[in-house]
């Protein structure tokens, strides 16, 4: 069991000469919020494929224990809607996330609000994420003549894959979703989106997903001493495999049992430069500590 608490993202405008001190160079800012906090969300490769060269530096940027969580790209949620995303599957997986090699955490899919739950598709969709890197390699080879050149195609070892969806319409909000999830031991993702979207905590994996918007506000407001105290406790649970009594829950099936889960939390309420004290803050609550001395803020 482990609990990673970070951030969504790191390079920020707005970071600038308050999270990151004055005369920082943007191109230290990962190496220095990796010194602050165990785990990033990488969010440029949901806009975008990313390239291996920027993968391998971000790997070498970052301390060793360090785990990044890969957001999927939009062109298979957004634009694709989950259909014929073979390829473009294939394109992302060759893109260079092989490259952070032990220090690949989950994989982030988020639906767009449009995409409704249909659970032939989403089947479809959650049979073909790899289950480990080998599966990825495999899949990665069969990308198409736009990645020639741009590919990265190599593990250094077999290592397992974790898969989130993060949700965005209420018609997910399914006995048979979450079924599903559980037969492909994908977490679903936990969403603090200050009730704009679906907010359920239903236990689907080996592992559980957090992602805190903003408690009032849209990646903006930040979470007060008592917010944080429901969510460490909510962790706490979580980590030691159990249930929180006031889980908001889709399906009253009981999840598959675990004496522990390895737990990802990330803040993404960016705007007014809360997430990462947000994060240290969750942290202290649950005795955790990255590193011995981190750098001031």
């Amino acid at each position: 069991m482990a609990i990673h608490i970070g951030i969504s993202g790191w390079r920020y405008v707005p970071w600038r000469g308050v999270f990151y001190p004055a005369g920082l160079v943007q191109a230290r800012e990962l190496d220095y919020a990796s010194r602050f906090l165990p785990t990033i969300e990488i969010n440029g490769s949901f806009y975008s494929l990313q390239r291996p060269a920027s993968y391998a530096a971000w790997y070498a940027a970052t301390p060793p224990g360090f785990v990044f969580a890969v957001k999927g790209n939009r062109f298979i949620t957004h634009m694709l809607k989950l259909r014929g995303i073979e390829t473009p599957l294939a394109n992302v997986l060759a893109s260079g996330m092989l490259a952070l090699r032990e220090k690949l955490g989950p994989i982030l899919w988020q639906f767009p609000p449009q995409l409704r739950f249909e659970p032939d598709k989403i089947e479809s969709f959650l049979r073909l994420l790899p289950r480990d890197t080998g599966e990825a390699l495999a899949l990665a080879r069969g990308h198409d003549d736009k990645m020639i050149g741009r590919e990265w195609l190599e593990i250094d070892a077999v290592r397992p894959l974790r898969h989130a969806i993060e949700i965005r319409h209420d018609s997910f909000r399914d006995d048979a979703f979450i079924a599903l999830l559980r037969k492909y031991n994908v977490a679903l993702v936990v969403a603090d989106t200050a009730g704009k979207f679906p907010n359920d905590e239903d236990v689907t994996a080996d592992f559980m997903y957090i992602r805190l918007h903003g408690e009032h506000e849209l990646y903006a407001s930040g979470y007060e001493d008592d917010s944080l105290a429901r969510w460490a406790e909510k962790i706490r649970l979580w980590s030691e495999g159990k249930q929180p009594p006031d889980a908001r829950l889709v399906s009253q099936a009981a999840p598959p049992a675990a004496p522990s889960r390895d737990v990802y939390c990330y803040f993404d309420n960016d705007i007014k430069v809360r997430a990462p004290f947000d994060a240290r803050r969750l942290m202290a609550l649950l005795d955790l500590a990255w590193p011995d001395d981190p750098p001031p803020p």
